[in-house]
């Protein structure tokens, strides 16, 4: 039965009751928020990530929201939060709060399953059952993967790679590609973010998933420098031919770096041929570049184009956990075990890609080998400061606490609990605010910090103090003067 929402007018608030029909019901409501939606971003993301959801109950002055798993929450908090609520004001001419509720809580839909639901090609819809798919696989010889070089690292797995809040989407957009690659929208798949940051890893992780897999499928990772250097040498060897037939085999081609394809124009011309022979045959392509393919430069459009058909995943620097537990997992590897305050402290310090930050472990290793050094603090010093230069100072989510309580007055533990003075919540979002602006903690960790709070609070707080700095001239002068009290304090 559709629930029916009335409009109280004496206290101005929507209340629902199954009996009432005189009004629009909820799923209405929701489809004229969706339809705003839709207008307002690209058809992917509206695909992945709003056409899940579903409007449970709308109750006064709250809406609840029904989601697939706890990951897709957290992501819409991230990324949307701003757009719906924004679209759910409009349509219902009031702000409201705005709760998720986990769709069938005691089966976990991970991220790679969500992705694996993706809205399929015309051409992939139509590919058959999985028995279909199991007799092609037979049918394939296993002749073709004979003396074929795939070209990858088998270090570079999904089982090695540290997911984290900066490339959980992109990792599971690769790990949906590895096991399903005829059957997602996601081809070619475009992985981009800055050096050091994992990009060639999680590229190569989808082809050694399906070489262990698919035994009879062609894997191929090159360079874009590569691929240039055979194409040339194949002109100067009229061998033409042979090169094309060689490219086109292939069921996963795993093209790295494609911004260096820039300016080279028959390398380009000759890419565009290839990229559109295998994508009419089906077959997988995965490709990485330092930045989004609209901002490649010196490449020509209708190349750039190709690159847009599937699906842009980035890679962000790692926060603060994800580096921890990289370092955690290096040093496991290598069979030491390393002092709590060593690995905070590189972690801390070393902020910009995981190069730097393998680059100081083994750093630190081989020095304490050669030295005869204990590993410690000390040791961990001299081996950040050789890597980075001198070592910065780094506030806490906890300093941020102090010196906000201190700067207006309310006891300390008092922003850690539960009670809802308005002098106390102003006091815990303005920390919320700053915690999120001055460190590289995520949501969730900040969250943790004051009081076990969900990380959808902490949106809220940051909101809430962002929109009256940029209204209330005495509010903005407040959070710039504990902000600057706290930066002088890193000096």
């Amino acid at each position: 039965m559709d629930i029916n929402i009335s409009y109280d007018h004496e206290f101005g608030e929507q209340t629902i009751g199954e009996q009432n029909t005189a009004v629009r019901p909820l799923k209405q409501i929701w489809e004229e928020c969706m339809a705003v939606v839709r207008a307002r971003v690209n058809n992917q993301s509206y695909k992945t990530w709003f056409e899940p959801i579903s409007a449970a109950r709308l109750e006064h002055n709250k809406i609840t929201l029904k989601v697939p798993s706890q990951f897709f929450c957290e992501w819409l908090n991230e990324h949307y939060y701003s757009l719906i609520n924004e679209v759910t004001t409009q349509v219902l001419g009031a702000e409201i709060r705005i709760e998720y509720e986990i769709a069938q809580e005691e089966i976990e839909i991970s991220p790679e399953d969500m992705f694996m639901n993706a809205p399929q090609t015309e051409k992939n819809s139509s590919a058959g059952s999985a028995e279909t798919e199991s007799a092609r696989e037979e049918s394939r010889p296993e002749a073709k993967r004979q003396n074929f070089d795939s070209c990858l690292n088998p270090r570079y797995t999904f089982e090695n790679y540290i997911n984290g809040d900066s490339n959980q989407f992109a990792r599971a957009a690769a790990l949906a590609v590895a096991n399903n690659p005829e059957g997602t929208s996601f081809n070619p798949l475009v992985i981009y973010g800055g050096v050091g940051l994992g990009k060639t890893h999680l590229v190569q992780a989808i082809g050694n998933h399906l070489v262990k897999s698919r035994r009879s499928h062609r894997v191929l990772y090159i360079s874009s420098e590569t691929f240039t250097v055979a194409f040339l040498d194949a002109i100067q060897k009229n061998s033409i031919g042979e090169f094309s037939n060689f490219y086109r085999s292939v069921d996963l081609l795993i093209v790295d770096d494609i911004q260096f394809f820039g300016g080279k124009e028959k390398t380009q011309d000759y890419f565009f041929h290839t990229f559109n022979a295998l994508h009419q045959q089906g077959k997988q392509i995965v490709l990485s570049s330092d930045r989004p393919p609209k901002e490649l430069k010196g490449l020509n459009e209708r190349l750039i184009s190709r690159f847009q058909w599937g699906l842009t995943a980035d890679v962000q620097s790692p926060d603060l956990e994800t580096r921890i537990a990289i370092l955690l997992k290096k040093s496991n590897d290598d069979k030491v075990e390393l002092p709590h305050d060593v690995i905070e402290f590189i972690a801390l310090n070393v902020t910009s890609n995981i190069r730097e930050l393998e680059g100081c472990l083994i750093g630190l290793l081989a020095r304490a080998s050669l030295e005869s050094r204990k590993i410690d603090l000390d040791l961990a010093k001299d081996v950040v400061n050789s890597v980075i230069g001198e070592v910065r100072t780094h506030v806490t989510i906890e300093e941020i606490q102090r010196i906000v309580s201190e700067e207006l007055r309310i006891p300390e533990d008092l922003i850690r609990a539960k009670t809802r003075k308005q002098e106390v919540v102003l006091a815990r979002q303005i920390a919320m605010y700053l915690a999120k602006e001055l460190t590289n903690s995520s949501l969730k960790t900040i969250g943790l910090h004051f009081g076990g709070r969900d990380h959808s609070t902490v949106i809220h707080a940051y909101q809430t103090i962002e929109d009256a700095m940029s209204t209330d001239p005495k509010q903005k002068s407040l959070v710039q003067q504990i902000r600057s009290k706290i930066e002088n304090g890193l000096v």
